[in-house]
């Protein structure tokens, strides 16, 4: 849990950026792009008509919820990783009618008011918010350590991390929840490339001040003085990695401050600030068995866009 003083910096942030702008070629963990404006400006983009995946992802909520539920069964403390606005999360929690609900983000304010605005359509569950980053393994609160848990992690976040930081996540998970845990996850699927930079490049620039704010909160946080205007949000398909990547390209020759350090980046030059790697569907459930997890279920929508997976933690084992 996050104990920082609301005005400290955090110095993971600080030793991010540095150590990314140090780096050739240069790249900032997609993680710190969720302050409050970042986290405002992401809500506003999964309501913009070019991103499907908010929109799909809710629809197979919808429909299967009541299907999860009757694998995962009642009682259960529903643990949502990157829990943002929680805007998906009602057709679960209606579903699988769980014992306590903890959602986690890395976004303490954010977090609080949503899990406040949560706490008013459920009076009579027991909402138990965490500030942390879900990265590593979090020491769960003390009021579900008893409980079955069922983690949720929508949105293809999974999709933000190369797969190894995705496998070790996935583990991370099962040192959170617990061995017989399970875990429902949305993953997006590899399709048309033009649709996939639509997503990530919407004609409203939203994706782009989302991209750039990134550059505002260094400045606000860290002393820096990065000229903004300089650069210019970039989407585009890595096929190599099946991956949308999203930069930060400087448009002129810069130089700049951050915490008492000079940078200087040449026109062209750019900053890599996210991934979002799509998956088949052998290779989903792949990456969850590589992380200690095996499919137990599978829905997705007639277009096969994006799917829901629901699996389970094992525990360790060995090699045949």
């Amino acid at each position: 849990m996050n104990l920082l003083a609301p005005n400290r910096v955090d110095p993971a942030f600080r030793a991010d950026v540095l150590a990314g702008f140090r780096m050739r070629p240069r790249a900032i963990p997609a993680r710190w792009f969720y302050d409050r404006e970042g986290s405002e400006l992401f809500e506003k983009i999964t309501e913009l008509p070019e991103y499907y995946p908010t929109k799909v992802e809710t629809g197979l909520l919808a429909r299967h919820s009541a299907d999860v539920a009757k694998i995962v069964g009642p009682g259960r403390a529903v643990v949502e990783f990157g829990s943002g606005s929680s805007t998906k999360t009602p057709h679960v929690l209606e579903a699988v009618q769980p014992a306590a609900y903890v959602p986690i983000d890395i976004s303490g304010e954010f977090l609080r008011e949503s899990a406040a605005a949560l706490a008013s359509d459920f009076p009579k569950l027991s909402i138990l918010p965490v500030e942390a980053d879900f990265m590593h393994p979090i020491v769960a609160p003390p009021e579900i350590a008893s409980l079955p848990k069922l983690g949720f992690f929508p949105g293809s976040t999974i999709g933000n991390m190369v797969p190894r930081t995705a496998v070790n996540l996935l583990r991370a998970m099962v040192e959170t929840l617990g061995v017989g845990a399970m875990l429902l996850i949305g993953v997006d699927r590899i399709k048309d490339v033009n649709a996939l930079i639509r997503a990530y490049d919407d004609a409203q620039g939203v994706t782009a001040a989302f991209n750039l704010n990134l550059l505002h909160r260094i400045n606000r946080e860290l002393d820096a003085d990065i000229p903004v205007d300089a650069f210019v949000h970039k989407a585009v398909w890595n096929d190599a990695f099946a991956r949308i990547e999203m930069h930060l390209e400087a448009v002129r020759d810069v130089a700049f401050m951050i915490d008492d350090e000079r940078f200087e980046m040449a026109a062209g030059e750019t900053i890599h600030t996210e991934n979002s790697h799509k998956y088949g569907p052998r290779d989903a459930r792949l990456l969850l068995r590589a992380g200690a997890w095996t499919p137990l279920a599978e829905w997705t929508d007639a277009e096969d866009r994006f799917a829901l997976i629901l699996a389970e933690a094992q525990p360790p084992g060995t090699a045949p």
